[in-house]
């Protein structure tokens, strides 16, 4: 069985569970039941699987939350969840002390040294009135009753447009399990390759996001090795695959702009030849990024496209990628995808719709506490993520935006993620976001917010010109920012709402 590594610290799997089934225990001594949720404050570290599994023993549910949200965020959350406990990271208290309800019992993790060290921050002490996770934990004999069906892991969903919603699952059947853990399998690259306990995998992004969430869980549940990178740097990486013969990886398409961004002699210098799948998802990879990927690792990327209510719908081998540059693949045999429009037909092969999928298999949902809004999300029988796309005579999926991010400007639709894509090959850029600004004659106008690399001469008509001779004229930006950062989630994604909103303070219409 495997372990579960963090720095220089290493839990085994089997001493995990048995922290689990004590903190079980625990959690049942504090009322907490099937049903029931648990609201998990912490970054990637071992209580976050001790929490996980102790609550799913139970039949509760346990529900990661973002920690970079601000005290008006996270006392929305705890609200609107129900939390009966929350675990948190010492030094992440003192952000959200006043978000924390009063009746809540509250147990904490140290923040561990790695984490402090990748963070710059100190440990902060437990406060008086709290309890330690671990010495808590200790007082529990082991949870000795029957396992209870639970739905899994709450997941709370972007509030881009609005406050977050939690996706609750019903209970799955057993041929849900069996079948959805067969997809997982499949979708993680867990099956193929032996054992799944000979998998050795580094978890990239944070659990509080559903993708990372669902591979570092599932990665220990099969029983293989989980190395937790407390926050995403690209040579770190290099260094935790050589050192640890690392065989499986999930990113996103940003870890793999970052990687390409290093200087070749880094990129030479360590060993990379145990890498057998290394999946992405979560946003469309740009073709070239992708294509220089798998000319550097070969042909072990694997993509597959989804969302939090749908899971795993769509996936793509390299092979198949390469021949269908741009594509997130074809459906699999358990889900159904389709392309409608705005009345809910399927539109013409080739032509742009948007994309709404099931899988079978997968047990369904609502949003917690707000059934309407599940009912909302269902359109033409099937779940409406927010995506547009389309797919080519092969059958494989192309996506051209977020439905929120598309922008209308005169009655055309402009996708952000192409310009994106174009001005990610240009020299000297180093980041980008594109969204809409009101503009007067045309409803909205194409903005861009660059980030130049370090040394780089960049300005406003320099990216203009670029982009010019790359796309059509409506869709170069009419204005251009420069910005030495930009504002991001721990996963490396650009929080694009924190650029946008200031254009649209005060006005009627937001996106």
């Amino acid at each position: 069985m495997g372990e579960l590594i963090s720095g220089a610290r290493r839990l085994p799997l089997e001493a995990m569970n048995a922290r689990a089934l004590k903190a079980a225990s625990g959690l049942a001594s504090l009322g907490i039941g099937n049903g029931d949720l648990i609201a998990l404050y912490l970054r990637n570290d071992f209580p976050f699987f001790e929490a996980s599994t102790a609550a799913g023993i139970l039949g509760a549910y346990p529900t990661p939350v973002n920690w970079h949200y601000t005290p008006d965020e996270a006392a929305y959350l705890f609200e609107n969840s129900g939390a009966k406990a929350i675990v948190i990271h010492g030094d992440l208290i003192p952000g959200i002390a006043s978000a924390i309800p009063k009746d809540v019992p509250v147990l904490v993790v140290p923040t561990p040294p790695e984490i402090a060290e990748a963070y710059g921050i100190d440990p902060a002490p437990v406060p008086p009135g709290m309890l330690a996770w671990s010495d808590w934990l200790e007082g529990f004999a082991p949870y000795a009753g029957p396992p209870a069906e639970g739905g899994g892991t709450i997941i709370y969903t972007s509030g881009t447009t609005g406050r977050p919603k939690g996706v609750r699952r019903t209970p799955p059947t057993p041929e849900q399990t069996e079948v959805y853990g067969r997809v997982l399998m499949r979708g993680f690259g867990f099956s193929g390759f032996g054992d799944p306990a000979d998998v050795v995998t580094v978890v990239t992004g944070p659990m509080y996001h559903s993708a990372p969430n669902a591979y570092g869980l599932f990665a220990a549940r099969a029983g293989g090795t989980a190395i937790l990178q407390p926050r995403f740097d690209p040579e770190e990486l290099l260094q935790l695959i050589e050192t640890h013969r690392v065989t499986h990886l999930h990113m996103v398409p940003i870890m793999f702009h970052r990687l390409l961004k290093l200087p070749e002699d880094v990129k030479r210098k360590y060993d990379l030849s145990s890498l057998k799948f290394v999946v992405h998802a979560a946003a469309p990879c740009p073709p070239p990024i992708k294509r220089e990927m798998i000319e550097w690792w070969g042909p072990v990327i694997e993509e597959y496209y989804g969302a939090t209510e749908v899971g795993i719908v769509v996936s793509c081998n390299s092979e198949e990628w390469l021949a269908h540059p741009g594509t997130v693949g074809k459906p699999i045999p358990e889900a159904e995808v389709r392309i409608i429009d705005k009345d809910g037909a399927d539109v013409p092969q080739g032509e742009v719709g948007e994309v709404v999928s099931r899988n079978r298999f997968i047990n369904d949902f609502t949003y917690h506490g707000d059934d309407q809004k599940r009912r909302d999300s269902e359109k033409a029988g099937l779940i409406a993520p927010g995506d547009i796309g389309y797919f080519d005579k092969d059958g494989f999926l192309y996506l051209c935006d977020r439905a929120k991010d598309m922008i209308i400007s005169g009655g055309v639709n402009i996708y952000p993620a192409e310009i994106e894509a174009e001005l990610l090959k240009m020299p000297g850029v180093a980041d980008c976001a594109v969204f809409g600004i009101p503009d007067e004659e045309f409803g909205e106008g194409v903005c861009a917010v660059v980030q130049p690399a370090a040394g780089a001469d960049l300005d406003e008509a320099s990216v203009k010109a670029y982009l010019r001779a790359h796309v059509a004229g409506y869709k170069v930006p009419r204005r251009v920012e420069l910005a030495a950062d930009l504002p991001r989630e721990d996963s490396g994604k650009i929080f694009k709402r924190k650029l946008r909103e200031p254009f649209w303070e005060g006005l009627e219409r937001r996106i």
